[in-house]
């Protein structure tokens, strides 16, 4: 069963961009918290918070986290996912949830446009989810519990394998991921998850990710003779996905 992405946020701070505001005012006021906060609250915070991240002020950015659930990618985008260490994940277990009913997976797109190498794509992952369901069957008959025999049987399960998992990120780490899967670089399946928590944040907070982006887009392009070049490109992507409270901002 072919799998598609989906990204939902579903839980975040409230008030990101006051709560981030307030926390770093307070590094440079002498004035009580309450007084902090209250300014932060109801005056306008977009231009304090640009200054502080152009500082380098980032700090601040981890107080404020978003949650994200997510389907339709592949074992093989989630262990790239799960580099990113200062996070949280609730991964869909593979020794609990039986894939007794036949697996969902991933079709690479550079497959899935080819015909011949679909179809054989397509048939590999039958076989693959018939030689699972066989693995299962005959180990619960050897005595085998269902979790027992499921821990076992995953060993033949692909890469492209579906999983579902819940991923919590601070502003600060998200400004990371985002710098570093966006880039065209990166592998497309991360990329274009990380277009999608990007596309969902600025919603949210889009002042915070305002300049979210590869190095290319706010600067210089580190990878050196292994750059894309595709500088145009990405910044009009990342034009593309500006809220309306950003209209006005130029990358």
């Amino acid at each position: 069963m072919e799998k598609c992405l989906n990204v939902m946020l579903v839980g975040y701070t409230p008030e990101p961009e006051s709560t981030v505001s307030a926390a770093a005012r307070l590094c440079y006021s002498s004035a009580d918290v309450e007084n902090v906060v209250s300014k932060m609250k109801y005056g306008r915070s977009n231009e304090f918070l640009e200054k502080i991240i152009s500082m380098g002020h980032m700090s601040p950015l981890e107080h404020a986290s978003f949650t994200f659930a997510i389907e339709g990618i592949s074992r093989a985008c989630s262990h790239q996912l799960v580099r990113h260490r200062l996070a949280s994940y609730s991964q869909q277990s593979q020794r609990y949830v039986g894939k007794e009913k036949g697996f969902g997976y991933i079709v690479p797109p550079v497959i899935n446009d080819n015909v011949d190498l679909k179809t054989h794509y397509i048939e590999l992952m039958g076989m693959i989810g018939n030689t699972y369901q066989y693995l299962v069957k005959r180990l619960i008959e050897k005595g085998r519990s269902k979790e027992e025999a499921r821990e076992d049987a995953r060993f033949v399960l692909p890469n492209a394998a579906e999983t579902k998992i819940i991923v919590t990120m601070n502003a600060r780490e998200l400004l990371h991921f985002f710098k570093q899967r966006l880039c065209m670089r990166a592998q497309w399946e991360i990329r274009e998850m990380a277009i999608e928590m990007l596309r969902l944040v600025k919603k949210a907070a889009p002042y915070i990710f305002i300049h979210a982006g590869p190095p290319c887009v706010n600067g210089r392009c580190p990878e050196g003779e292994f750059s894309c070049g595709k500088t145009k490109e990405v910044r009009k992507l990342l034009n593309s996905l500006k809220t309306d409270d950003e209209a006005n901002d130029k990358f």
